[in-house]
């Protein structure tokens, strides 16, 4: 299986393209340039694959992992430009990055009411909504974990979604 080992992992990357993105958005505190950025450095690294015997057993996981740990350099690269230009004069001219009380406030307001929302949803529409949000799982692994079928997950999460639209606009408009 050594090419195909790559090819798998091309596949799976393409595959699992949108979830991947968007958890790495959520990784690099939702700069989404940044992690469109990541995303082609992994599947530059992907292509690389060096062919081996050994088969990957979790192509996806391997995809993340690989993802993830570029995620981390290129933090840990901004963090380093950034130190180098802390002495810098200009430095002192920028703005505190930190949201201020009144935006604390609201977005604990925001959270308390989707708190809410959650646990007023079936479990499975809450459960298929976790799942897909914050998990990252595709519509077929919440199917087959949930045993509905496809189409049941878009509607769990569609219900869910509007739910908890509905309880954001309904909690500012109080």
């Amino acid at each position: 299986m050594a090419r195909q080992s790559a090819s798998v992992l091309i596949a799976s990357f393409q595959e699992n393209y949108e979830q991947l993105l968007r958890f790495l958005t959520r990784k690099l505190n939702g700069d989404s340039q940044r992690a469109a950025d990541v995303v082609q450095d992994t599947y530059l690294r992907l292509a690389k694959t060096p062919d081996t015997d050994d088969e990957i057993d979790n192509p996806r996981a391997y995809i993340y992992r690989v993802a993830g740990n570029l995620a981390i350099d290129q933090i840990r690269s901004d963090r380093r430009l950034s130190a180098r230009h802390d002495g810098d004069e200009g430095a002192l001219k920028i703005s505190d990055p930190k949201p201020g009380p009144e935006k604390i406030y609201l977005s604990r307001e925001q959270i308390m009411l989707l708190d809410r929302a959650l646990k007023e949803l079936p479990d499975n529409a809450r459960a298929a909504l976790l799942m897909f949000r914050v998990e990252g799982m595709s519509h077929t692994e919440i199917a087959d974990k949930l045993g509905v079928s496809n189409s049941m997950v878009a509607k769990y999460i569609g219900r869910a979604l509007r739910h908890c639209r509905d309880a954001l606009l309904a909690g500012d408009e109080k």
